[in-house]
């Protein structure tokens, strides 16, 4: 499994809010954003980890010469390309372009969860795409976003919807997923059609038949806004209680 993270993004909601810096720079827990998610990606076991990243030569680019070594016994090859993408889907394409060739575990680079939900997680999913889940989505009932997108799945786990009606009970995407090689196929074409969005894409998938597996986890935060980062903070601040 290869590791990638998308930060394609402009934080202008976090901006807004008077958050200096970018999302992978900004301060989660008293670590960087991205630094995070990349030693939590190394720890997991990634072999290689893909950070795309919103004007890299102008964001203070946190130092991976210490990332451990991981589950899989070796030290993970980071590494950071640069992109200005119009939207997400865009990134993904691009990131999923820079990835070697085989499944890929991604997430955003504002989210957000416990140690021992990343890994579930990353073990649910492996098991997923290994089992024929052409992609997995990391979903939860923690609902605190202003669009979110509702995930509605059957009693196995697999999703039959995706869309903007609520489920019930509340499931929803966190920002963390898997491809196989055919969700990877698929994401390049969607873009080639005009589409621009992950939850387009996602959705679109669906639709067309693809299976879309979940691992469903307590909570996951999505750092947009300063009072999402205040929760994080407090929130990874009791995770060993």
């Amino acid at each position: 499994m290869h590791g990638l993270i998308l930060a394609g993004g402009e934080g202008t909601r976090l901006a807004a809010d008077g958050v200096g810096g970018s999302k992978a720079t900004v301060t989660v827990a008293g670590r960087p954003q991205l630094l995070r998610l990349v030693e939590m990606l190394g720890a997991l076991g990634c072999e290689s980890i893909t950070c795309m990243l919103r004007d890299a030569s102008t964001v203070a680019i946190p130092s991976f010469d210490d990332i451990a070594i991981g589950a899989s016994g070796c030290r993970p090859v980071v590494r950071v390309v640069p992109c200005h993408t119009p939207s997400s889907l865009h990134t993904l394409v691009d990131g999923l372009a820079a990835v070697p060739r085989g499944n890929v575990f991604c997430t955003m680079v504002d989210t957000v969860m416990r140690t021992r939900d990343w890994r579930a997680v990353f073990d649910g999913a492996t098991q997923a795409i290994a089992d024929g889940a052409d992609a997995v989505l990391a979903v939860t009932p923690y609902v605190d976003d202003e669009r979110p997108l509702w995930v509605h799945r059957d009693a196995v786990g697999v999703v039959h919807t995706i869309g903007e009606l609520p489920s019930d009970p509340p499931c929803v995407t966190g920002g963390v997923y898997a491809f196989g090689s055919r969700a990877r196929a698929e994401a390049a074409r969607a873009r080639r059609q005009g589409a621009s969005r992950m939850r387009g894409f996602l959705a679109q998938m669906v639709a067309d038949g693809y299976r879309v597996s979940t691992v469903e986890v307590p909570r996951i935060v999505d750092v947009d806004r300063r009072h999402d980062l205040d929760i994080a903070n407090a929130w990874l601040g009791t995770e060993n209680e």
